[in-house]
């Protein structure tokens, strides 16, 4: 039998048990994690993954499946990710997953934020568990959020600066935090592209991913340079897969070097950070290689460095679009597809000059979504045709282009 409790032990105990918010029959889990806004909000959750604290911009992301494809995706450089879909994780990670080229640098996304607590994985694809992923790739989680409501912050509000943190212990400076939040100056002026592009030239064969065969190789094709501005996978797989032979090479190559490839056509990819500050050295190249009359294909940052390569402006987005369920109508067929999507910069139509017209345009917002020049064979996209995660309606795009390359063929 337990021994009685003295009357001062008793006393003790039950002033320790009244200080501990309770909720039911359990007690309030540790906070060890951490966002805090640049406005001095802060919401407690549990943190995973890495430990420490990053600073970025907090977006929100609506795709329901493709989790480790959006957070392996370069564009996330320098952002927290917030997950509208309530269950992330739950299918693990794997090595086939992966989006970016650069395998060396240091992960693009800062931190990501998710409703549900992460469950051990449950798919035969499974390699790895989510929060062990994120930890040896140094990205930060956190869990327990009212995802509803910070995504209604940011639709209402615009994305915030923040700090996403994680302690195991729940040992945080509040007060540094804030400052972090409040002083870094966001991602307006800022070059990312140079941080997760590949930094020497390499050649690309493999194909899209089948359910029976995996991935397989292509064998030749038409001759295409890629510019690595934060490059996904998915994308070349598309290009290969449409009959292309792809060499990537680093986002600061000049045309000269370009050209000197003999290439049949010349892509422009997606990457991170604000176009108008990536465009000071790759704008001059790019206007180079349109006015050789080599045909050309731009994606997310490709086509806003395009616009201002032509003679554009661009502008930063109030809540971005990051997801997999956007509805896109090209105008050139009249059709309306529903595409993927992650960019926080938009090309200004009104800024186009003559000679540039739109093709594509956002049914959810009416913004930019396509260009292409009315003399050149010149064309790009806001959205990312390659999905990953995402629908496929936009496939399309990569046949276009190696049509376009057969047309110009020279």
């Amino acid at each position: 039998m337990a021994a009685a409790k003295t009357p001062a032990k008793k006393g003790k105990a039950q002033a320790k048990a009244k200080s501990r918010p309770q909720f039911g029959d359990w007690d309030q889990p540790l906070v060890t994690g951490l966002l805090v806004l640049a406005d001095g909000t802060v919401i407690e959750g549990q943190g995973f993954g890495a430990e420490g604290d990053a600073v970025g911009e907090v977006c929100f992301n609506t795709a329901m499946t493709g989790y480790q494809e959006v957070l392996t995706d370069p564009s996330y450089a320098g952002q927290i990710v917030t997950f509208t879909f309530p269950h992330i994780g739950n299918v693990g990670t794997n090595d086939e997953d992966i989006e970016t080229t650069n395998l060396a640098a240091s992960a693009a996304v800062l931190g990501c934020i998710v409703k549900a607590p992460v469950t051990d994985p449950a798919n035969y694809r499974a390699a790895r568990h989510f929060g062990k992923w994120l930890k040896a790739r140094n990205i930060i989680g956190l869990s327990g959020i009212d995802t509803r409501a910070l995504t209604a912050l940011i639709r209402q509000k615009g994305m915030p600066n923040g700090v996403i943190a994680h302690n195991p212990k729940g040992r945080f400076d509040l007060a540094a935090l804030k400052r972090k939040a409040a002083q870094w100056p966001g991602l307006v002026g800022m070059d990312l592209a140079k941080d997760v592009s590949i930094t020497q030239r390499m050649d690309w064969d493999e194909k899209l991913w089948d359910w029976k065969t995996g991935y397989t190789r292509a064998e030749g094709g038409k001759k295409v340079v890629a510019i690595d501005y934060g490059l996904k996978r998915n994308i070349l797989r598309c290009l290969t897969s449409a009959g292309c032979d792809v060499t990537v090479v680093p986002a600061t190559t000049s045309a000269e070097d370009i050209l000197a490839m003999k290439p049949e056509g010349v892509f422009l990819s997606n990457g991170p950070g604000d176009p108008a500050a990536t465009g000071e050295y790759a704008v001059p190249e790019i206007r180079k290689l349109v006015e050789s009359g080599t045909p050309v294909f731009g994606i997310c940052l490709g086509h806003q460095m395009l616009a201002i390569a032509l003679g554009g402006k661009t502008l930063k987005m109030h809540q971005g679009h990051h997801g997999a369920n956007h509805p896109v109508k090209d105008h050139t067929t009249g059709k309306v597809e529903i595409v993927s999507m992650n960019h926080g910069f938009a090309v200004d139509r009104d800024s186009l000059p003559g000679g540039v017209e739109e093709t594509h345009v956002s049914l959810f917002d009416g913004s930019n979504a396509g260009i292409q020049v009315k003399d050149r064979p010149v064309f790009s996209v806001q959205h990312h045709p390659e999905a990953s995660p995402g629908p496929q309606d936009s496939h399309y795009l990569f046949h276009r282009f190696v049509e376009m390359m057969n047309k110009h063929a020279r």
